[in-house]
């Protein structure tokens, strides 16, 4: 009887933080339990078209910085193909896998939580920037995202200020604003837009008239994708196609802001969009632990058999859940939070 193969799969958007997963769990699962790891490209997609690739300790040297992620990843959606669900239980048997670790988001997991009620031992680490994942207190990839925001801010700071301009920011965050509402803390952002609270666009523009009545001529607005306003005839999409999972693909708010804010207030206003740049480049300190931490678990977690379970940090410690808690409800902004951003308003 051969080794126990274990297949590791990363979906949906990539995240700083991947890859130290990755390692943690084909370091340990190697080492420790003395399994055959195999990678799975492009999330569920590899599992369909059972694309493979081997992960030993060579292939994981040297990761632990990189961004984005060695197996690569799609938002392929098996519930989107024919039988999809059924051709996948199918590979998992083909492939020989005894055990299978995906990470990824609601999407991800939700497709993982299927399978497991279909008989397939799979286990789950959270993975998204946005930080929407209910269970978990952080996910990998966010505090990196969350940095590249509050840079971003630090630096438009400055040419806001020189030039006497308001500043629109936009961020990710479909459905939930924790990337706006930690970046703009940390930022000092002097409005923040999320999807959790529909603005009035008229009291966005007094809080920046009242800045510019106190001598401070220059504004900082970070806005989510998600955020709208209360008028919802005036609802901003860049456009209205839907991705693999059927969520709208979110954008131009940022660019809808700036004229609304300059036609009203008169002052010069200019938007930003970060897009991809939020998910690239090398994780902090903070991600690349948590993320080794997760893949630990996750291996541990296969290696004691509790399937259907996703790993979550829950305090300061690393807990196991069930994927359906993981993926019930969208984990959305605490109030508490946001007003303590609003203190900084205007």
């Amino acid at each position: 009887m051969g080794a126990t193969r274990v297949g590791i799969l990363t979906g949906g958007g990539d995240a700083p933080g991947l890859n130290p997963v990755i390692r943690a769990i084909v370091r340990k699962g190697i080492d420790k339990y003395g399994y055959e790891m195999v990678g799975l490209r492009r999330g569920w997609g590899g599992l369909l078209e059972k694309d493979t690739m081997p992960l030993d300790l060579r292939s994981i040297s040297g990761i632990l910085p990189r961004g984005g992620t060695i197996l690569g990843t799609s938002r392929t959606n098996p519930g989107k193909i024919d039988n999809g669900y059924e051709k996948a239980k199918q590979a998992f048997g083909e492939l020989k896998l005894d055990a299978l670790v995906a990470i990824g988001g609601e999407d991800t997991l939700g497709v993982a939580n299927k399978l497991v009620k279909m008989g397939c031992p799979v286990v789950g680490v959270p993975k998204t920037i946005d930080n929407d994942l209910s269970a978990t207190d952080f996910t990998f990839g966010f505090d990196t995202s969350v940095n590249i925001i509050t840079e971003a801010i630090d630096r438009l700071h400055t040419t806001a200020e020189s030039h006497d301009r308001v500043m629109v920011v936009e961020v990710m965050g479909r459905h939930a604003g924790w990337l706006a509402t930690y970046g703009g803390i940390a930022g000092g952002a002097d409005v923040i837009l999320i999807p959790e609270m529909p603005f009035d666009i008229e009291e966005v523009c007094n809080l920046i008239k009242k800045r510019h009545a106190t001598g401070k001529n220059f504004s900082i607005v970070v806005a989510a994708e998600g955020a709208q306003p209360k008028d919802a005839s005036a609802f901003f999409t860049k456009k209205q196609e839907l991705d693999a999972f059927g969520h709208v693909m979110l954008g131009g708010i940022g660019d809808a802001l700036a004229k609304e804010i300059e036609k009203r207030t008169g002052f010069e206003t200019r938007s930003t969009v970060l897009g991809h740049l939020q998910r690239g480049g090398s994780p902090t300190a903070f991600d690349r632990v948590l993320g080794t931490r997760f893949g630990i678990a996750a291996i541990d977690l296969v290696a004691k058999k509790e399937f259907g379970k996703m790993v979550a940090l829950q305090g300061n410690k690393i807990v196991a859940v069930p994927l359906e808690a993981a993926v019930a409800k969208l984990k959305t902004v605490d109030p508490e939070l946001f007003e303590i951003a609003k203190v900084f308003f205007g």
